[in-house]
């Protein structure tokens, strides 16, 4: 009789329990409507909450748009601001934390003007009414009575009904998102929030940005490329110019490669900063060292140069004896302290996790953008090294879904070298289990796959297999040789890297053999070309926004620096340019079929990259099919095409995986 209660019971309670808690899903592609993100967060001036941007999906209207939210740093209140279905971005506070300004061309407006809105409550008023030129940046004084405005301005502002024709006369004419670049300026204003008036700040043929506040308001430092010709090197400097109109601007540094990411100490004496390892014109291989300098320039302290790892975020402690960091470690992002008289790093947290960004709260602890291998990036608190969860809006992503677990594990290559690489294991996965197993290649090259959330490799796991996400030779996180091993070697050591990858998951019981797939977007495009190209191994590919006859690119995309420096002129060294070419010049030895991808206005690696491989497939007979995405630049922003792409992948792949 008991036994029979008992039964009865557990049938109860798992009953109730089912109902209560659901069986989770597997993630598909129209998640990608559900998917949010945050960006820019800023502490108030008190300490008491965290402004940020949020981005959403609508997808009746197919747009994503951005609101200003609140999340209070005891982690108890979370408000949205902003409603407008135009958006709003740059959250900045005012310097007595009265007022929240924000970006926005809500209400009908051509272009971003600065919006103010009262904390207390009420509808945000425009504040700005800039009639020329393209707002792109702002800051507020310390005493909150003006703001430096970054605007981008055209030489040509005569408006026509029919555009004009394009005239190019740069070197460097090319650009993703902003397309043929022509003679526009961007130069740095003044705002003056009693009299409304902008005076000018800095002028010339050359441009001004990020603009930084002296703690005592009287300086502003800012970036700035002032070589004889900008567009034949990458070099930006570290300029110091008084914060009133016809003042004269200084040079505070003068390394010939890259200085960026500034920012004043407390006192207003010096100023930390990244530089390149190199100083060479064009920087691609490389990992940036985290500087000081005072603020009257002279010799700088490379405090982080011994550490061979890149830094990045630059902040500041409250008390001025040390500086905190991200550093980016063999697929982990972690916060480190260092101090500002020798360098000496101490690890503040870490684990396998990626932080992508911190800010300093008035008390001297952290605030933190976080993102772990099951959980999309979020708000945290760091305080004595433990971190705290403080903002909650991935929850209701997260709630319905059963995710892949990501493990890491370490490969060897066939000359040896060793390979940091990535596993993704759908849920359903049985132990022992042998799965179709798709290898997704990373883009960069300068770039390292993190125990981080990522939704695409996420995905393909949902629907069925086993995903390797391979740091090959070329990645960053594992020291500049690493990194810069691959200059003018493309398609060689890194696909010695996946093929060894390859082998351990094969060779390990995790991979099907007969079941292999590769794909990646960007450089893992190119990668996928290179790797088919050498191995008839994989059964499917897919290969977004890549190029594969290297020659046919010069000064059709944006790299003409890379090429002219790391390949050299085709007129001068052609057979190099050929070598690279191995995909397409033997594309004949290719079997695997292949999808390519790419976004109709793709500056960053154009169309015709994709365009001759297909091409090429359909003369040769090997299954194919082109994908190209209307009005599209190098990154898919669209979400409808952003869910069609996972589709795609999907379809592609079980064609040929899952029979």
């Amino acid at each position: 009789m008991k036994k029979t209660i008992l039964f009865t019971l557990l049938v109860f309670s798992s009953g109730v329990f089912a109902q209560i808690a659901p069986a989770k899903r597997q993630l598909k592609p129209s998640d990608v409507y559900r998917q949010v993100s945050l960006s820019d967060p800023q502490i108030s001036p008190e300490g008491n909450w965290v402004a940020y941007s949020l981005s959403s999906v609508d997808s009746v209207k197919n747009k994503r748009n951005s609101d200003i939210w609140m999340q209070s740093w005891d982690g108890k209140e979370s408000i949205q601001l902003t409603f407008s279905p135009d958006g709003e971005s740059k959250p900045r506070w005012s310097p007595d934390g009265k007022y929240l300004s924000f970006t926005s061309s809500r209400g009908g407006l051509t272009g971003s003007q600065i919006w103010l809105m009262d904390r207390r409550g009420g509808e945000a008023k425009q504040l700005t009414d800039i009639k020329k030129g393209d707002l792109s940046d702002y800051a507020w004084s310390p005493d909150g009575k003006k703001i430096a405005l970054v605007i981008t301005n055209d030489a040509d502002t005569a408006k026509s009904k029919s555009p004009k024709p394009i005239v190019i006369d740069r070197f460097h004419f090319k650009q993703d998102v902003e397309g043929y670049l022509m003679k526009k300026t961007t130069h740095l204003y003044l705002y003056n929030l009693e009299t409304k008036k902008i005076d000018t700040l800095t002028k010339g043929i050359y441009d001004e940005t990020s603009p930084k506040w002296s703690p005592d308001g009287t300086q502003i430092a800012f970036i700035s490329n002032r070589t004889e010709d900008p567009d034949r090197n990458e070099n930006t400097d570290i300029w110091v110019i008084d914060a009133k109109p016809n003042s004269t601007m200084k040079q505070i540094t003068t390394f010939t490669g890259r200085d960026y990411a500034h920012e004043w100490s407390a006192d207003g004496k010096q100023i930390a900063y990244l530089r390149t390892t190199s100083a060479e014109s064009y920087i691609m291989y490389d990992q940036s060292i985290l500087c000081t300098i005072s603020k009257d320039g002279g010799e700088p302290k490379l405090l982080s140069k011994s550490l061979d790892r890149p830094v990045g975020n630059p902040r500041w402690s409250k008390d001025g004896t040390s500086i905190f960091a991200i550093v980016s470690d063999d697929r982990t992002r972690y916060i480190a302290n260092f101090s500002a008289v020798d360098g000496k790093m101490t690890k503040l947290v870490g684990g396998n996790r990626s932080f992508t960004g911190i800010e300093r709260h008035t008390s001297g602890n952290l605030l933190a953008s976080m993102s772990d291998p099951q959980t999309p990036s979020e708000l945290y608190a760091i305080e004595a090294a433990v971190v705290r969860k403080l903002t909650k809006h991935q929850d209701a992503f997260l709630a319905p879904l059963a995710l892949a677990t990501v493990e890491g594990f370490t490969s060897k290559s066939k000359d040896g070298a060793s390979v940091s690489n990535l596993l993704y294991l759908p849920a359903t996965a049985q132990k022992g289990q042998k799965l179709p197993t798709l290898l997704f290649i990373h883009g960069g090259p300068v770039a390292q796959d993190e125990f981080s959330y990522d939704m695409s490799r996420q995905m393909l796991a949902a629907a069925g297999y086993a995903v390797v996400a391979v740091n090959y030779r070329g990645s960053s996180g594992r020291g500049l040789d690493f990194c810069k091993i691959i200059s003018a070697d493309w398609g060689n050591k890194e696909v010695l890297d996946i093929l060894g990858a390859t082998d351990y998951v094969v060779q390990n019981g995790i991979a099907d053999p007969e079941k292999l797939g590769i794909g990646g977007w960007s450089y893992g495009g190119i990668l996928t070309n290179y790797t088919i190209a050498t191995d008839t191994r994989f059964k499917a590919a897919s290969s977004g926004a890549g190029v594969s006859l290297i020659s046919s690119l010069y000064g059709v995309d944006q790299y003409i620096l890379q090429y002219e420096h790391e390949l050299g002129s085709p007129w001068k060294n052609f057979d190099k340019y050929i070598a690279l070419s191995y995909p397409f010049l033997k594309a004949d030895r290719i079997k695997t079929p292949t999808q390519f991808m790419v976004g109709q206005s793709d500056f960053n690696v154009p169309s015709v990259g994709s365009e001759q491989m297909y091409q090429a497939f359909r003369s040769l007979g090997i299954p194919t099919e082109l994908i190209i995405y209307p009005d599209q630049f190098h990154g898919i922003t669209n979400p409808s095409y952003q869910k069609d792409r996972f589709e795609r992948y999907i379809a592609w792949f079980n064609k040929y995986l899952k029979k």
